[in-house]
């Protein structure tokens, strides 16, 4: 059974499709209101894993709580109270930013639409362009409004996938900037899948690295860094990918 404190939970998960073994037999729990990282190279089972989250993929094996329901049995009872952003999901490129929101406002059941899109618009900075066709946003205005989407139903969950690629240097520390002030005022939890270290280390309490289907280790940023001798998570991250085990005695 899931933990009465942990917004995500799954046990043994394993999934199969026809081309092999994707996730391998994977368990964890995520606190309410904490940051964790989802980490591991292409192929490593980490959409696979959000996609079971979210409800979408059915487990070969082994079960799936989020906020205490098990999914996807029972997604219908949690589905409103989570959401996901990723920026490689494209909204309809006819339709404006503001007709984006409002039919994904209606279908997220948000009450009184317009006005929650006015205050989106006023927090994203989304005003001067709310009424363009969102074919025709830059990259990071697509960003802002993929951001504003995910947040129109205040979701308790919040699963982001690669949240500021493709993005300048001042746009994406502006996105992580929302992301914490979304976390603090919203006690959310988030779930991250990134391939930027630095912003793991910024928004991150706890990392899961994974590698072809299974978890290789779970821990918080600062204690992987002296288990594996390193200063930077990025140089962690390579140590898995490559099978450098350089893990220090930490308790020396």
């Amino acid at each position: 059974m899931p933990s009465a404190e942990a917004a995500i939970s799954l046990d043994r998960v394993v999934k199969i499709y026809k081309g092999g073994m994707a996730v391998n037999g994977i368990s964890f729990s995520i606190e309410t209101g904490s940051v964790t990282a989802l980490l591991g190279g292409n192929g490593a089972g980490k959409t696979t894993t959000i996609a079971m989250i979210m409800g979408l993929v059915t487990p070969t094996s082994g079960r799936v709580h989020v906020l205490g329901e098990e999914v996807p049995k029972c997604r219908h009872r949690v589905l409103h109270r989570m959401n996901f952003e990723s920026p490689y999901v494209d909204m309809p490129m006819r339709l404006t930013v503001r007709q984006n929101l409002t039919v994904f406002g209606k279908l997220y059941g948000v009450p009184d639409v317009p006005q929650r899109v006015h205050e989106l618009g006023t927090q994203f900075d989304l005003k001067d362009f709310l009424d363009r066709p969102t074919g025709k946003l830059s990259a990071g205005q697509k960003t802002r409004v993929s951001l504003a989407k995910a947040l129109l139903n205040h979701p308790e969950i919040l699963l982001l996938d690669e949240p500021t690629a493709s993005l300048d240097p001042d746009t994406a520390d502006w996105v992580r900037a929302e992301i914490e002030r979304y976390r603090v005022e919203r006690g959310a939890t988030i779930l991250l899948a990134s391939h930027n270290m630095g912003e793991v280390e910024r928004l991150c309490d706890r990392v899961i690295m994974m590698k072809r289907g299974e978890i290789v280790d779970d821990e918080a940023p600062e204690k992987l860094l002296a288990r594996y001798g390193r200063e930077t998570l990025e140089d962690v991250f390579l140590d898995i990918a490559r099978g450098r085990r350089h893990v220090q005695d930490v308790t020396q």
